[in-house]
């Protein structure tokens, strides 16, 4: 006999989906950071700062 109110039978599946769904989110916002002006200006600044370092720019 299953006692119903203890039965967590279906929880790991909802975790699960709500998990994918956050993941899918953060992923589709950080490509539009990456895709967008942004993401180019933040990318020419650290290889410029790289360069930097190492005395070449």
């Amino acid at each position: 006999m299953i006692d119903r109110r203890t039965s967590e039978q279906g929880i790991t599946t909802a975790e699960y989906a709500v998990g994918t769904a956050a993941g899918a989110g953060l992923g589709g916002v950080l490509y539009q950071l990456v895709t967008g002006g942004f993401g180019d200006q933040m990318l020419q600044q650290m290889f410029n700062h790289a360069l930097g370092m190492l005395g070449i720019g």
